[in-house]
């Protein structure tokens, strides 16, 4: 069954886009929660004007994400953290951490989409990725130091 999204659903594809799932899923799950309407011939035509109104500014966007990570790359945050005598961390940096930091220095990116590349749980230096746009992906450097 072919259906069309209206939000973007993890592992199946992203709003805008027309898939093919089984009708069971389509029917109880993705179209209940409003996450996707049944692709009808109308439906599709309609979604194919659309397509073409929105080609400019799906350019603009692509354009916008693959700039916030050329800034990104150079960024080198840094993250207070209580720290033990030996250098241990008591807890560990969380994307709520990395997103408020990044926030200081005026980039806002949800902390949903910081993927931290190993744990933190000492000082040091340490790498995160950020989902920006489709499969646009930035990276940036953080230092966590003693508070």
């Amino acid at each position: 069954m072919e259906i069309l999204l209206k939000k973007d659903v993890a592992n199946l594809g992203y709003a805008g886009e027309i898939v093919k799932v089984k009708a069971g899923y389509a029917m109880n799950y993705l179209v209940p929660q409003g996450m996707a309407v049944v692709a009808t011939p109308s439906v599709k035509k309609q979604h194919e004007e659309t397509l073409r109104q929105r080609a400019h500014k799906e350019a603009k966007l692509v354009a916008d994400a693959q700039a916030l990570a050329a800034t990104l790359s150079a960024q080198v945050v840094e993250v207070k953290a209580k720290v033990s005598e030996s250098g241990k961390l008591y807890g560990s940096v969380t994307t709520m951490d990395l997103a408020a930091a990044l926030a200081a220095k005026g980039l806002n990116i949800d902390k949903k989409d910081i993927t931290v590349l190993g744990d933190v749980k000492e000082l040091g230096e340490y790498e995160a990725s950020v989902k920006l746009y489709k499969s646009i992906k930035g990276s940036f450097k953080f230092n966590v130091v003693a508070e």
